[in-house]
């Protein structure tokens, strides 16, 4: 077993405490000594005594335990001895509150960057079955390191800030202030503009659905409606959900929520099976998690963090998106804040290489793009998306060029490297060539012979012209086009999926010309992909036989409500940055204008039906989080456009000299990297 400990003088006020313990068995080998590490926060020293002794640890959880020292008041500890993730305890914290605490200094743990040089040296092999080869060094573990919350201590802060990363405010600064400076007319934590009332709204119901673990925030709920009795899974915080939450409080100034949530869910990503005895992947990332209240003796209780990977699901479908939208917020976070320590920490890489191998690993698919199962991404439930989705190979598309960012790159992780580019550079063109419709490749498409067989074929998927539905023909406009929903051998699903297209414009997994067409596409179809309430979730819904047959006569999934054609309007925020990207402002202004005459009255629902989103959802919950932090999120981008630089991609055009058909010795592939570049210079 290895033990971390850090301690502090106990004359001294109450500073942050660390207690990190690895179980034997774990991913990083089998170590057999016993080692502690003592410092000294304040004056940042570290010092080793080695107990050669054999220590076994049994199966168990990692978390937090409570320690209480001569003034008796209670801490959070980190334990990570990594068992099972499926319940992660907590201290003795008391209840968990929605509301948010005073605020007091965020004290966030670099100790892997302080220990890195005796922790641990990572080699990554590319395509090996072991894709990360870990060994650990004087026996000290990384994964996963703790957020605090302590009283302010002018020792600790004034002496030793600097050197744990901790940033600390003068009397009625904001925290973060000066990683801003270069975003001209953005005043951080202070609108330089009056908010309007709507607005004053949506802080405080964001606020107020702030989840807070052991004091300190990790995320919001999903839905914050005290009048719903029946809250299903909306009390807990989703991934995918919280990334508009992020978005909202790091472009005002609030990193600490985004900082704790980001570590926390590292401390869940997936290392051992949990789902009816099989293993969903080392590396994945939960769909949810939940801070539950566990009883003790004595009166006592303590919180723990309880992640659901899909077990407790509709479907039991594995979230796919979750390990990609972490990756995207960590970048936006680093993007945002300027501090970078912590995509550098060792267990934070160590967790991006987990899920990029979940996600590179060779299986039997041709396909540079992500093969999924139904219901593994925001459409939860069964739409008959599964495949390739349009919406994963965004998303995915995204997560690689972040990963490629924020990558230490040394000798252990070059060939990761390599490993993206390549793959970025045959996704690019995957998805620019096969998914893209027009007026022109739909007319080619009309035309296509089928049952060919060569390495020339025009038709590689075999793809029947019969296919092209007949609302299709009439629908595409004249000047526009958009990338298609789902691509595979001898099927092309045509509907409009609208956070694929926005992600791609977003990342530029489309090129400069497709990103101009599909915002041309949404702009002459204004009345059917927006009309009361931005924006429809896919157009068109299925109905009649198909909704019978594909959704498996959902009677959540009805035609024109929920994942079938139902107008979402958290999409605001993703249609804002894609807007402002192609200097399309007034689209985005147009469509925030239509969300706001109507979402404070009808309490920020979750979805609206109808083909023209004139009625609130069916089933919709009230007082959605992301609905409100989505509408936040694209309001200030509105005022700040300058600042959506920081969370957008431009056109990376080293990728178009890459060609993975020379990685190919037989010479059986043909190149097609001319057409790529052909679209691009325009």
């Amino acid at each position: 077993m290895a033990t971390l400990i850090f301690l502090s003088n106990s004359t001294m006020k109450p500073s942050c405490r660390f207690l990190i313990t690895r179980r034997t068995p774990g991913i990083f080998g089998s170590a057999k000594y016993h080692h502690t590490l003592t410092g000294d926060i304040s004056r940042n020293q570290i010092s080793f005594d080695h107990n050669k002794q054999f220590s076994e640890y049994p199966s168990g959880f990692f978390g937090f335990r409570s320690i209480i020292n001569s003034t008796q008041k209670f801490f959070c500890i980190p334990i990570a001895n990594f068992g099972p993730p499926r319940l992660v305890s907590g201290s003795s914290c008391g209840e968990r509150t929605r509301r948010r605490t005073s605020r007091g200094v965020s004290v966030v743990a670099s100790v892997a960057s302080e220990v890195k040089e005796y922790s641990t040296s990572v080699e990554t092999r590319v395509n090996d079955k072991n894709f990360e080869r870990i060994y650990v060094h004087n026996g000290i573990g990384v994964k996963p390191l703790v957020v605090e919350k302590i009283d302010k201590d002018e020792n600790v802060l004034g002496e030793a800030a600097s050197r744990i990363g901790v940033v600390v405010p003068d009397e009625g600064e904001k925290v973060n202030t000066e990683n801003l400076e270069g975003v001209k007319g953005v005043e951080i934590g202070n609108s330089w503009r009056e908010e309007s009332e709507i607005e004053k709204e949506a802080w405080k119901l964001l606020n107020d659905a702030i989840v807070t673990y052991c004091g300190s925030p990790v995320g919001t709920v999903a839905a914050n409606d005290q009048g719903d009795k029946q809250p299903l899974n909306y009390d807990q915080v989703f991934i995918r959900d919280f990334v508009p939450s992020a978005l909202a409080f790091l472009l005002r100034g609030e990193g600490e929520i985004v900082r704790n949530f980001l570590l926390h869910t590292l401390q869940l990503q997936s290392w051992e099976k949990t789902v009816d005895c099989y293993s969903p992947g080392q590396g994945l990332m939960p769909a949810s998690f939940k801070v539950r209240t566990v009883p003790l003796d004595g009166n006592k209780s303590e919180e723990v963090l309880d992640p659901d990977f899909g077990e407790s699901a509709i479907g039991r479908v594995a979230p796919v998106d979750s390990g990609l939208w972490w990756i995207i917020l960590l970048r936006a976070y680093g993007k945002i804040t300027g501090d970078n320590t912590l995509q550098e920490r060792v267990d934070v890489q160590i967790g991006i290489k987990l899920i990029l191998n979940l996600c590179l690993t060779d299986g039997f698919d041709m396909f540079p793009s992500l093969l999924v199962t139904d219901g593994s991404c925001m459409i939860d439930r069964r739409m008959g998306i599964h495949g390739h989705p349009l919406e994963i190979q965004a998303l995915f598309y995204s997560a690689l060029r972040c990963s490629r960012e924020m990558l230490t790159v040394n000798d252990g992780s070059k060939n990761l490297v390599r490993t993206i580019n390549n793959r970025l550079s045959a996704l690019s063109f995957h998805i620019r060539e096969y998914y893209w419709v027009d007026i022109k490749k739909i007319n080619e498409i009309y035309r296509y012979k089928t049952e060919e067989y060569s390495m020339d074929a025009t038709n590689k998927f075999n793809i029947y012209p019969e296919q092209i539905p007949s609302w299709l023909m009439d629908w595409i406009p004249e000047e526009g086009g958009y990338l298609i929903g789902n691509l595979q051998p001898a099927h092309m699903d045509f509907r409009f999926f609208t956070l694929g297209n926005l992600w791609s414009v977003i990342s530029s997994l489309g090129t400069p010309k497709q990103n101009k067409a599909i915002l041309n596409l949404i702009e002459a179809k204004w009345d059917d992909l927006v009309g009361r309430m931005p924006l429809k979730i896919c157009y068109p819904a299925l109905e009649d036989e198909d909704w019978r047959i594909i959704t498996g006569s959902d009677p959540k999934n009805t035609p024109w409500s929920y994942h079938n054609g139902g107008s979402w309007p958290t999409l605001l925020w993703q249609f804002t940055l894609a807007c402002i990207k192609m200097g399309r402002l007034e689209l985005a202004q147009k469509a925030v204008a239509l969300a706001e005459e109507r979402l404070a009255v009808d309490h920020w629902p979750e979805y609206y039906d109808t083909r023209t989103g004139k009625f609130i959802g069916k089933q919709s919950r009230l007082y959605q989080t992301w609905t409100i932090a989505g509408f936040l999120t694209s309001k200030v981008l509105l005022e700040n456009p300058q600042m959506a630089s920081m969370l957008l991609w431009e056109e990376d055009y080293e990728l178009l000299e890459i060609c993975v058909c020379a990685l190919s010795k037989t010479g059986r592939k043909k190149c097609s990297r001319g057409a790529a570049k052909t679209q691009i210079l325009v």
